[in-house]
């Protein structure tokens, strides 16, 4: 599997800003308050709510002091669930992954785009085909819906579910397919990229947008920062006021403006994901997307 690495923060950055208006709106803050970690300010939290990739991993790695960080929550006695736009994986297969970096998630405090998207997929197409913009291996026995693998077929919707397929004669095949017979897109990963080993990967959302700058359509997103994702988490938190809980992540414009949208608190982590090695403070002024708590690490 292979990621077109191209962009960099900045530009990250600057594309989620030209395509904020299709974001939700919050209000935040006036500054950020620093803390430590997690633990430091547990005491104020009944529930987590964690991105994973910037957060627990980067790629295939475990961010170190991750796994302690989890069990200090348990032992204080912290709600947790994993909200990440993650698309790829089933919900068996993220757990599995989680446990093989050293986590002990179970599959109730996992709630991914995918999950999210799923659910809702009969709201689109109810009885139509669908084509799925996804890895060779991803397993579509989830999905209740007649869905394949696209690859220029004729469908009546398409679901975006990994960008690691989409080089360039693919993407301008699908850009023709979609100029010539509009028809309904929905993006499970609305990330614009995901960091990795080796550089910030251009995800699902980079490449939405992208066609609906060109082609006017307005796909329909199900993950961070849109409400769908906050309200299925918040589901299984049931009589956990959204007050207190806290959705912690790496991206301004996903984890943090969405968390505020749905009434969380929220919490940047700085070291290790979209942020690495930047002045984030930069980023903060110029989005005036304002956490209500910064942490290098959790």
């Amino acid at each position: 599997m292979s990621y077109e690495n191209t962009l960099s923060t900045e530009g990250a950055f600057q594309r989620y800003e030209e395509v904020r208006s299709r974001f939700p709106t919050a209000e935040f803050a006036d500054r950020s308050k620093d803390c430590s970690g997690l633990t430091d300010i547990a005491d104020q939290f009944d529930a987590f709510l964690l991105d994973s990739f910037g957060v627990l991993n980067v790629g295939d790695r475990p961010i170190p002091g991750a796994t302690q960080c989890i069990a200090r929550l348990r032992d204080a006695g912290k709600r947790l669930i994993i909200l990440t736009n993650a698309a790829s994986y089933t919900r068996d297969d993220a757990v599995e992954r989680y446990h093989r970096l050293g986590f002990d998630f179970n599959k109730e405090e996992v709630v991914s785009s995918r999950d999210v998207t799923i659910q809702r997929l009969a709201q689109i197409a109810p009885s139509g085909r669908w084509g799925a913009v996804a890895t060779p291996e991803d397993c579509f026995a989830d999905i209740d819906a007649d869905i394949r693998h696209w690859d220029g077929d004729d469908v009546d919707a398409l679901v975006f579910l990994s960008s690691a397929v989409l080089s360039p004669d693919l993407f301008a095949k699908l850009e023709k397919a979609l100029r010539n017979k509009p028809i309904p897109v929905v993006v499970a990963n609305p990330d614009l990229v995901a960091p990795r080993e080796n550089g910030l990967s251009k995800e699902p959302g980079y490449y939405a947008h992208l066609l609906a700058d060109r082609l006017g359509l307005l796909p329909t997103f199900y993950g961070k920062p849109f409400g769908d994702a906050f309200d299925d988490a918040a589901a299984r938190l049931e009589g956990v006021k959204p007050e207190r809980i806290a959705m912690v992540g790496d991206t301004l414009h996903t984890d943090i403006l969405g968390g505020r949208a749905f009434g969380a608190k929220t919490i940047l982590v700085r070291e290790h994901g979209l942020f690495a090695g930047t002045d984030v403070s930069a980023f903060v002024r110029r989005s005036q997307i304002i956490p209500d708590f910064q942490c290098d690490s959790i």
